[in-house]
């Protein structure tokens, strides 16, 4: 291939973007005193070495002839003075921060990091060309397919996944499409997906990633992610078909192709931290090209001041920073296709220069004005390892969190290690005593009880501690606190008894999930009894420990069943998707006059409302959550936590006149089939989550006709008004100072 320098290339794009006659490259480096472009064979050696012009800090090249496909690093030249924050070596070959492809693969046996092994602080001149990924120039193509609608966060039911292990082990998907993109736009893949009911897949980390030195060492990897090396780039493993820029467009099928079946697309984005760790690390791409820029430092400026816990904390209080975030979140909407994004260690991201916390950041303020993030979802993990890095609850309107508090809560309940039940109101109501504030809706509490951090469900209830051994690490990683319950026996069983247990107690929780307001997130294979073993920290495993198994599919289906059953029902009803906090507000019909019965209530089972007793009893395990509208719908959600069945009655008139199990987590014949009038007695088996539709009267003369008539037969009660029994006047009611959202129930005990 014959290649020319052609004049300076005076555009705004940074990173490689093919011309009519060649490529113009671009990289920002304001403290380099020389910049090389080099470009590289398909063996690694270098075809030629092109010196690049600075303008203003930012060095360009542009050179005749090369295409898609082309192989190129760029050599950053400057000083080497650690003291001063400041690390450059020309003989570390650097990927670019903008390339839209990268090729696979890191030689840890190789020259890849910037000093000696005997220090830290002293410079290793020898060439890593032949041990680092390369960038890989890609050409321009269409977007995907955009999706018919992107749905409000309060209508999505996210599935939180892995591309490689969701489909490695599909019997349906051919082998050569087995976890890889093209394998998550199987058509067997969608169906399950579209049957199951979710409408937004969270995909773990998809940015060209590499695993840790220290890993490696152990003969493991790093499966999840989590350590990014190019923030424009997807993942090259991840493809069927090759790394020379392949992976983009078979990315943007599998986007088209999920589009096609309402499928909304978020990632997981890690722009916290790098791959590259701590000084102490591999020199692959940023710490080359500008150390002092990319990366908050200490005071001394030779070590890396970290909030991540991962060796480095990206500085978003630099400008380029900025600019390289904010332009990789544009292209991964505009020309990938995404729907939305889930922030790692979010809180990373808002640090100022001092690394205190602002959540005035320059950071959200650009994503706020920027009207390509229109319609975009942005979800915060709101915490870091750093001072004050825990900030739940505080992110502001136009962002979502992941709600720790809702896991960790509905986690003690199902195994009853809660005082009471005023908790469970707040979590079950969207966690209005968190996210009630600046106008936020519901939706912006990301509910989750398992993630891909820490148990699966089938293992919160198969295991009481974790099993890291795996790791290598003396059981030592991973958390402690984990919430769970065995069931009666360590890991698996063949004793009946405690696998039904299991079973029920992982429907309960995808019920309760489901049925509670804010954003639902499960994980990949809940629905069908994923097990990692008692693996809580699998960050490494790449095997079948974290790979969803499909067989289980059929020993598991009464999972599968419920869940699908109670994401229809929600999906089914405005009522089940709050788009704004409910409260005891009274409903009215037409005419604005009263019809006796709220927006929300909490139920106690036996003579309607909640009142003080209720709220107090540290032993009550029994919740009935009721919302309702002004027309003529409204449902009744109990959530019950005892071991022991328990008798329920149904409210009086006016909360209904018939109520019909439409959804639940019991055994088959353990409920009634029929409707129930008001005041009508059930048993309600232990540990259970039953779904209630309601009939209810919809005009005040139906209310008064219908109090302090006698209860009529349910059957009757079913079709719409008739003689109701007259509400209990005795009866223990909720003072007028309750509203119907939880944060205003009594204080949890």
């Amino acid at each position: 291939m014959t290649m020319t320098l052609s004049p300076e290339h005076n555009g705004p794009a940074l990173g490689a973007v093919l011309t009519d006659d060649g490529c113009t490259f671009a990289l920002v480096a304001p403290r380099a005193e020389r910049v090389e472009l080099a470009l590289v064979r398909d063996d690694g050696t270098t075809i030629r070495n092109v010196d690049m012009t600075n303008d203003n800090g930012t060095w360009r090249a542009a050179v005749r002839g090369v295409v898609a496909g082309q192989r190129y690093g760029y050599r950053v030249h400057g000083e080497w003075n650690p003291d001063a924050g400041l690390r450059a070596n020309p003989a570390k070959l650097l990927v670019d921060p903008y390339a839209r492809a990268v090729t696979a693969g890191v030689d840890y046996t190789g020259p890849i990091f910037d000093h000696t092994a005997e220090s830290y602080y002293e410079p290793d001149t020898r060439d890593s060309a032949q041990s680092v990924p390369l960038s890989v120039v890609v050409a321009d193509s269409p977007a995907p397919e955009p999706i018919a609608r992107r749905l409000p966060l309060e209508q999505c039911v996210v599935y939180e996944t892995h591309v490689k292990g969701f489909t490695i082990m599909h019997p349906s998907v051919p082998e050569h499409l087995r976890g890889r993109y093209a394998g998550l736009a199987y058509p067997a893949v969608i169906e399950h997906l579209t049957e199951l009911g979710v409408n937004a897949i969270e995909l773990l980390p998809i940015h060209q990633f590499v695993s840790e030195p220290f890993i490696m060492g152990r003969g493991l990897s790093n499966y999840w992610g989590y350590n990014t090396l190019a923030y424009f780039a997807p993942h090259g493993a991840y493809c069927s078909v090759g790394t020379e820029g392949d992976q983009v467009q078979e990315f943007k099928n599998m986007v088209s192709a999920l589009h096609r079946a309402g499928i909304e697309v978020i990632l997981d984005v890690v722009y916290n931290h790098t791959c590259e760790g701590s000084h102490e690390g591999p020199t692959l791409s940023f710490r080359g090209i500008d150390h002092k820029g990319y990366y908050r430092l200490t005071d001394d400026l030779r070590n890396d001041y970290d909030v991540t816990g991962c060796g480095n904390s990206v500085d978003t209080g630099h400008e380029e920073v900025l600019d390289l975030i904010h332009e990789s979140l544009r292209y991964w909407v505009t020309q990938m296709g995404v729907d939305g994004f889930r922030f790692d260690l979010a809180t990373t991201l808002i640090r100022d220069s001092a690394h205190g916390v602002d959540q005035n950041h320059e950071f959200k303020k650009r994503l706020a004005a920027d009207p390509v993030f229109d319609g975009i979802k942005l979800i915060a993990e709101p915490w870091d390892m750093g001072p004050y890095g825990y900030q739940v609850g505080r992110w502001g309107r136009g962002w979502s969190e992941w709600n720790d508090r809702y896991r960790g809560y509905m986690r003690d309940y199902w195994r009853s290690m809660v005082h009471g039940v005023n908790e469970l109101a707040s979590r079950v109501a969207g966690s209005p005593d968190i996210f009630d504030n600046d106008e936020r809706p519901p939706s912006s509490t990301i509910n989750f009880i398992d993630a891909h951090d820490g148990f699966c469900l089938r293992d919160l209830v198969s295991y009481d501690g974790k099993h890291n051994e795996a790791n290598g690490e003396d059981n030592r990683d991973g958390s402690d606190d984990n919430r769970s319950w065995n069931c009666g026996a360590e890991g698996e069983t063949d004793d009946p008894g405690v696998n039904a247990l299991r079973h029920r107690q992982v429907r309960n929780m995808l019920a309760g999930l489901i049925m509670s307001d804010g954003t639902p997130m499960f994980c990949a294979g809940d629905e069908m009894g994923r097990t990692q073993q008692g693996n809580n920290n699998a960050y490494c495993q790449d095997n079948q420990i974290n790979w969803v198994h499909w067989d289980l599919l059929d020993q598991w289906a009464d999972v599968f069943a419920t869940a699908k059953r109670f994401i229809a029902l929600r999906r089914s009803s405005p009522l089940l998707q709050a788009d704004d906090y409910h409260y005891r507000t009274e409903v009215t019909d037409a005419d604005g006059k009263g019809l006796g019965r709220y927006e929300m209530a909490w139920m106690n089972g036996y003579s309607g409302e909640m009142g003080e007793a209720d709220w107090n009893d540290g032993g009550r395990r029994l919740l009935g959550k009721y919302v309702s509208n002004a027309t003529d719908e409204a449902f009744l959600i109990w959530f019950y936590s005892g071991d022991q069945p328990v008798e329920v009655t149904t409210p009086p008139v006016p909360w209904g006149t018939s109520y019909r199990i439409v959804a639940s987590t019991a055994d088959e014949g353990e409920l009634p089939t029929e409707a129930l009038g008001p005041q009508a007695d059930f048993t309600l088996p232990g540990r259970t989550v039953v779904a209630m539709r309601v009939t209810v009267p919809t005009t005040r003369a139906q209310v008064d006709e219908l109090e302090g008539i006698t209860t009529a037969p349910a059957d009757a009660a079913q079709d719409g008004p008739a003689e109701q029994p007259q509400q209990d006047a005795t009866a223990e009611q909720t003072p007028e100072r309750t509203a119907g959202s939880a944060q205003d129930a009594p204080a949890p005990q």
